[in-house]
């Protein structure tokens, strides 16, 4: 069991329930040139507090237009994903049984969040506790499902045949901590490819896990459902980028009145690590080849800057940005000079600006065997980081904040949170 495993998550309170992330009904997108939809792990004392409500979540997202939508200054957040559980997988047949203060019994369910995107598939299986929720396993591998989708508009045999792997060993781990509520999601790669669908009728078949595909929307919600306790509450704003595999998001937030965080804006670019560097290349990256990158990312940012662009510049100072991806917790392993990764000491980091950038800066004069030595990025992720980077730095040129916040935490944790708060096991204070 890794260290995610024995960590506990405390609501905070400073949040509360009428403040959750919501994204209007009413927001109208606004039509872009470009291939985007825009649209308006966990270290102990960090406190997370949202209500999650609301059933908007689609099983197709097949297109790929730009969707610009700003959600209005009154726009409070909420996780808009649906109340679902693992169809035809088999939970435990009763709930843990909690103790809140050792004198009363309290039924929980034993709850667990399935993320299966283009590159990794992850899963937190948690217990509620009176503070809060307690991660008791954890599951994270490279799969590539996504590798060649881009391409081939197929999910490749072998890169199924990895899934069916990773997802037998998330199967197990679910079993044998009794799970009885789980959300199993799949994201752009099973939006995108077109054997998705016979893709999760074998994973249903022979695994007895019912995968839900996601749209962008929902993606950006639990995104930011995950992350906003990392939120600085005295900032003006914030924004929250999701750097994946097949796509990447964005979410502004701001404060209310009250200090309540609201959505005013999102992003979701059909452009993660594993396309860009499919598209670009990843392996030998020279500086141009790095420049060109960052110009296709910065041309799907458009519509999002031209929203927020010039709101945020006028006061840049006061807000921050607030990055969840293998891309920024790996910017951050170097940074640290990290001899192994170590999320404790990742989750929750600030980086100014200009150590930001000389980290980038070092991975870009890095050559591919020497990304691949570093015990922060692997082999598994050296043909990767440099498009991550390439996604960051459009990102911080569109949106110059002298701050960014690590996030190790994201859409598994939005889940969570989303099922608690539903079942009533996870309170306000």
């Amino acid at each position: 069991m890794n260290d995610e495993a024995r960590e506990t998550y405390a609501p905070c309170n400073g949040l509360h329930e009428k403040s959750a992330p919501n994204f209007p009904s009413n927001a109208e997108p606004h039509q872009a040139a470009g291939e985007s939809s825009c649209g308006a792990s966990h270290e102990p004392g960090i406190r997370a507090d949202l209500q999650n409500r609301g059933a908007r979540s689609q099983t197709q997202d097949s297109g790929a237009r730009t969707h610009v939508q700003d959600s209005g200054p009154r726009a409070h957040v909420q996780d808009s994903g649906a109340r679902s559980h693992a169809n035809g997988w088999r939970p435990r047949s009763h709930p843990f049984r909690s103790h809140d203060d050792g004198r009363a019994a309290r039924r929980y369910h034993t709850y667990a969040a399935l993320d299966l995107g283009t590159n990794n598939c992850r899963l937190l299986v948690a217990r509620p506790t009176r503070e809060g929720f307690r991660v008791v396993d954890s599951f994270s591998r490279i799969i590539r499902l996504g590798e060649g989708v881009s391409r081939s508009g197929r999910i490749s045999d072998a890169a199924i045949e990895r899934a069916m792997e990773a997802l037998g060993i998330c199967r197990d781990k679910m079993q044998a901590r009794g799970t009885t509520r789980a959300r199993l999601i799949a994201t752009e790669a099973c939006r995108a490819a077109e054997n998705a669908q016979s893709f999760r009728d074998r994973v249903h078949q022979e695994l007895g896990i019912a995968l839900e595909i996601i749209d962008r929307e929902t993606e950006a919600h639990l995104a930011a459902a995950g992350c906003i306790p990392l939120m600085d509450p005295q900032a003006r704003g914030v924004i929250l980028f999701d750097i994946g595999g097949g796509s990447s998001e964005l979410v502004r937030l701001d404060h209310d009145e009250r200090g309540a965080p609201i959505i005013r804006g999102w992003i979701s670019l059909p452009l993660g690590v594993v396309t860009l560097a499919e598209r670009h290349g990843g392996t030998h990256v020279s500086r141009q080849t790095y420049a060109e990158m960052v110009a296709d990312v910065s041309e799907r940012l458009q519509p999002f800057i031209d929203a927020h662009g010039a709101e945020i510049a006028a006061s840049v100072d006061a807000f921050h940005l607030l990055g969840t991806s293998g891309t920024v917790t790996t910017v951050a392993g170097i940074h640290l000079e990290l001899p192994r990764y170590d999320r404790r000491k990742v989750d929750g980091l600030w980086m100014d600006d200009g150590d930001i950038t000389h980290t980038v800066e070092r991975l870009i004069a890095m050559d591919y065997e020497t990304r691949a030595a570093n015990a922060c990025i692997g082999r598994e992720r050296a043909d990767l980081v440099l498009a991550g980077c390439a996604i960051l730095d459009a990102i911080r040129a569109a949106f110059p904040c002298p701050r960014l916040r690590i996030a190790d935490r994201g859409l598994r944790e939005g889940m969570l949170v989303q099922m608690m708060r539903e079942d009533g096991a996870l309170q306000s204070r």
